[in-house]
Parts: structure tokens; C-alpha cells; sequence
């Protein structure tokens, strides 16, 4: 997949210490063909009962994320800044919300900031030139699943890719777009679609018939939380969880998998984003996907876990900035 590029900021070109205005939220939404769809990645959702569910909890969810804000920002000491190219994120991106949690200012001039984040929701781009020195995600422009694998095989030491004109039995097909949820089990060997990513099919179901996604937010490389999601085997490419709960990442993974993942980070350039990671029943882990602009926290997870995740999220961006 090729690397493109917003035509108001040219790779290599400064881009204007004035902020551009920031639309009306809606805006990013549009209604076409019976769906709702997100303008920046044309991604168009179903608009059923799990989705106007989920829709209501993110209201419910937003209103506390600015209450706690308003009171970070009466009751911080010193202010932090972050400013974003070419896009600001909205409460709803996790790297926004845990920067308000934290009563970080987000927008403003980047000679003003403690870091610039290079923030575009697109599977690959190319950010514009920054005029402050502290840079995040700058590095990380490239998170499609073909190339998310390889960087995966390089850390690991193992595939997760397969030719799916020579393989044998099932396997995973994906689009290479991120954030479409569009995996589907095949059956090999088939032949290749371009524009797709073909991966080896992990059994991550558990006694209790569910399978279990691994959503690893990590800050600075390193995972601060992890979000064990539940779902159906029938269902589990869907955007919709059964159940979510929070645990601590040495729960999770071995030291030495730690290790692995913030390696697998650094050689990403993903200095903020969630990691999708599946454990095989064989005990291997591996990373399917990587997000930079990740939504979040999960829906699923119960109040508490979102109190306690935004804390520690919070928390790992205002170390990461200091």
C-alpha cells in the first residue's frame, strides 16, 4: 500500500504554527445508504441495536470524561500541551480522552507544546514537518496488516502471513484497511485478492466457548493496560464484545513477551496506540493489528475498569511528556 499525504500539509513542508479550526463534531459523520459512516476512513457502520446501545454508553461515558476534565484543569499545578498534525482528536479517540483525564491542553501552537503528535486516522500516511522537537508517532506511518505482520515476524521470530495459493486448510482474510473489521475464516488454498492480508487462523477460544481479543493500549512502547474482550467464535471479527475486563499487562504476558512487544513498538514507531494480540491455544502470541488513533476505552469493560484504565492511561501520557 502506498504512502499518502494531506494535500494541506505536504510531506516536508512546516506546517503553520496557527491551528487550523476544529469542525463541529458531527461533521464527521455522514448517513448514506442506510449506515453511518465515518468521513475520514469511510467506514460505514450498521445502525442496529448493539450500535445505538453503544452509541448511548459513549454519551453517558463523554459526559464523565468532561466532568473529570474540568475538575483536572481547575485543580493541575503546572499545564502540559499537546498539539496534533494534521488532525485533532476527538474526546472519543483514546489519546484524547486520556489527555483530558489528565487535564492536558490539546490544540495550540507547537513552538507552545511539550510534544506534537502526528494524529491521522488512515492506514497509511505521511505526516507533515514539525516545528517542535519532542515528536510522537511520527515514525509509526505505515500500520496496514501485511506490514504489521512482517515487523511482527522480524520481533517474534515466527509468521503470522500465509500464501493462501499454497496453504492448506483455514485461514484468516482481511482487508489491509485498518478499522474495517472485515476478517473472514477461508479455505485454502484460494486465490488472492489484492488489497487483502492473509493470516494464519489463531484458536484463541476458551473453555467457555468464547474467543478472547487482547487489546493492549501502550504508552512511550510499553503496554499500561490490557483489555481481555470476549466474543462468540461465530462473531469474532465483529466490532461488538460480549464482555470486556481489565487486567495488568505482567497478568497477561511473560517478561520476556514484554520485551518482545515493546520492540515490536519501537521498530513500529508507535510511541501512543492499541495492539490487537491473540494467544494460540499453543501458548504463542501474536499481533494482528496495530492502531494508532485507537476508540476507547472498550464499551464492554464496566465502569470501574474504565475509571481505573483512563487513571493509568492518564497517568503514562503525562510521564511520556514530562
Amino acid at each position: 500500500m502506498g504512502l499518502v499525504s494531506d494535500a494541506r500539509h505536504p510531506p516536508g513542508a512546516p506546517v503553520d504554527l496557527a491551528p487550523a479550526p476544529v469542525p463541529p463534531w458531527y461533521r464527521d459523520f455522514a448517513w448514506r445508504d442506510g449506515r453511518l459512516e465515518i468521513r475520514k476512513t469511510a467506514i460505514r457502520l450498521r445502525l442496529d441495536r448493539h450500535l445505538v446501545a453503544e452509541i448511548a454508553s459513549w454519551v453517558l461515558w463523554l459526559a464523565i470524561l468532561m466532568a473529570v476534565a474540568t475538575w483536572a484543569r481547575l485543580t493541575r499545578r503546572t499545564v502540559k500541551r499537546l498539539a496534533f498534525v494534521p488532525d485533532r482528536p476527538r474526546p472519543w479517540y483514546l489519546l484524547g480522552g486520556a489527555a483530558r483525564w489528565a487535564g492536558i491542553e490539546c490544540g495550540g501552537r507547537q513552538v507552545e507544546a511539550d510534544a506534537v503528535v502526528y494524529f491521522d486516522d488512515v492506514t497509511a500516511g505521511q505526516p507533515p514537518a514539525s516545528l517542535n522537537g519532542r515528536r510522537l508517532n511520527f515514525a509509526c506511518t505505515d500500520i496496514s496488516k501485511g506490514h504489521v505482520a512482517r515487523v511482527f515476524e522480524e520481533i517474534f521470530g515466527y509468521p503470522l502471513l500465509v500464501n493462501p495459493e499454497t496453504a492448506q486448510g483455514d485461514i484468516v482474510a482481511k482487508s489491509e484497511t485498518n478499522g474495517v473489521h472485515d476478517g473472514r475464516i477461508v479455505a485454502a488454498p484460494t486465490k488472492r485478492r489484492d488489497g487483502f492480508c492473509y493470516q494464519r487462523l489463531i484458536d484463541t477460544a476458551g473453555p467457555d466457548g468464547y474467543c478472547r481479543d487482547l487489546r493492549t493500549p501502550c504508552v512511550g512502547g510499553r503496554p499500561v493496560v490490557v483489555w481481555v474482550k470476549l466474543k462468540p467464535q461465530n462473531s469474532r471479527f465483529a466490532i461488538h464484545n460480549r464482555k470486556a475486563v481489565l487486567r495488568d499487562p505482567a497478568e497477561v504476558y511473560s517478561p520476556e513477551e514484554l520485551v518482545l512487544i515493546t520492540a515490536f513498538n519501537a521498530r513500529m514507531g508507535l510511541d501512543w496506540g492499541g495492539l490487537d494480540i491473540l494467544r494460540d491455544r499453543d501458548g504463542r502470541l501474536y499481533i494482528v493489528d496495530v492502531n494508532k488513533t485507537d476508540v476507547g476505552p472498550v464499551i464492554a469493560l464496566s465502569w470501574r475498569d474504565k475509571i481505573v484504565s483512563m487513571n493509568r492511561l492518564s497517568a503514562a501520557l503525562k510521564r511520556l511528556i514530562t
